[in-house]
């Protein structure tokens, strides 16, 4: 095993809790003596399931600042030996989050690591672009200079991409470097550009549905195109060219089909629910419709879907079941939905779940909602914000003009990146 490699602890222990993100760790971490190791090793061995979509870095950042930890273990993560070595793309992405999230968080310190990493250490763009999203140029001072050398202009585009419109930082290395004020030029002339309307996107919008579907069967430059203008339209020809493309090895193609059947409506649910029943090619695509759009009678196939993805740990197979069942109210799905909240590492699904609670038990998911304002993905912290109980004096069900909402904890609000 690597010195990296994640080990899932059970979801009933407070290290698995914090390696799922969830609020009752961050609830509990300051009662537990060794919880500051937990949190170290969670930054040390990313545990996220998708650590593209998932959220992390406030969530132990605000950790840190509670049990009053320091960041030099952080430090000393991100400087290991391994560093230059390790052919892990993230394996210092959740430490720079964290040490970004800290900074935000007043604990200025963390700054001199991130500094420290763009000079010396090996993902020094992403470390770059940490440090450029906190807005602050006074922590950027002097690093223009290793902006203008390293950078190519992909690199140096990339970083302008994540800045925004106006980035204090940018703007004061644009007024010291003329290679990145012409970069950040370019950038904003593209911008412009790509916002004028053009003339193809009215030619396909003349083009009958069988010169759409003819256009889209080419799979050349245009057929994404095309593809995308069927779906505006609705066209049920894209049904049977989805039947087609689908049950091929993945490609762009499919990709747009997929996304274009995002349109449709209740008006292909026959066909969605063959699609899953069969189980081929489109059965992932039947599902997302019958989720969105199904009825009560799609409940038995949307329950049998949710245990086979809990069962299978494909916690991104379950999203488009939960969404369903919560969406049709499904009170027997209650069960499943809560093993989804507690043991999935997935936190991305959780805002789904805490969703279709509230919709299918009213009652029972009032504990999941208050854990929610602790949560570590920020769809869940709004969620909860919004219908978490408010309390009550005991003995007095109907003081309602008196009662308070719940204190918000600090991670429920984070300051905005870039500010």
């Amino acid at each position: 095993m690597s010195s990296n490699e994640v080990v899932m602890e059970s979801a009933g222990t407070l290290h698995g809790q914090m390696q799922r993100g969830l609020g009752r760790a961050a609830r509990r971490a300051a009662e537990k003596p060794g919880a500051g190791e937990y949190v170290y090793d969670c930054v040390r061995r990313d545990p996220r399931w998708d650590p593209q979509c998932e959220e992390r870095g406030l969530y132990y950042a605000r950790l840190m600042v509670d049990l009053e930890l320091p960041v030099h273990p952080i430090a000393e993560h991100m400087f290991d030996p391994a560093d230059h070595t390790d052919p892990d793309d993230w394996r210092v992405e959740l430490a720079l989050d964290v040490l970004a999230e800290l900074v935000r968080l007043s604990r200025r310190e963390a700054a001199y690591a991130l500094r420290r990493y763009a000079e010396e250490g090996a993902h020094w763009l992403d470390a770059l672009d940490a440090l450029v999203s906190l807005g602050d140029p006074s922590l950027a001072h002097g690093l223009d200079g290793l902006v203008a050398e390293r950078c190519d202009d992909a690199e140096l585009d990339l970083l302008l991409a994540g800045s925004g419109t106006h980035n204090p930082v940018i703007e004061t290395w644009a007024a010291r470097r003329p290679r990145i004020a012409d970069a950040l030029e370019r950038r904003r002339g593209s911008g412009a550009a790509a916002r004028r309307p053009g003339g193809a996107a009215r030619e396909r919008a003349e083009r009958s549905e069988a010169e759409l579907l003819d256009l889209a069967r080419r799979r050349d430059d245009g057929a994404v195109a095309a593809i995308f203008e069927l779906g505006r339209r609705r066209a049920p020809g894209l049904l049977d060219l989805a039947e087609e493309l689908l049950p091929q090895r993945p490609s762009r193609f499919g990709g747009a089909v997929t996304r274009a059947l995002r349109e449709y409506g209740p008006e292909v649910l026959p066909r969605a629910r063959a699609w899953a029943s069969e189980r081929g090619g489109c059965s992932d695509i039947g599902l997302r419709i019958l989720a969105r759009h199904g009825t009560r009678q799609d409940i038995p196939l949307l329950m049998s879907e949710l245990r086979e993805a809990l069962d299978r740990l494909d916690w991104g197979a379950a999203a488009g079941p939960i969404e369903g069942l919560g969406r049709l109210r499904a009170g027997e799905a209650v069960p499943l939905l809560k093993t989804a909240w507690t043991e999935s590492t997935y936190a991305y699904l959780r805002p789904r779940v805490l969703t279709a609670l509230t919709r299918t038990a009213p009652h029972t998911a009032e504990s999941y909602t208050v854990e929610g304002l602790w949560d570590c993905e920020e769809r869940v912290r709004h969620e909860a914000a919004q219908l978490a109980p408010s309390p009550r004096t005991p003995g007095s069900a109907c003081n309602a003009s008196t009662t308070t909402r719940p204190r918000i904890p600090a991670c429920a609000a984070p300051p905005p990146h870039g500010s």
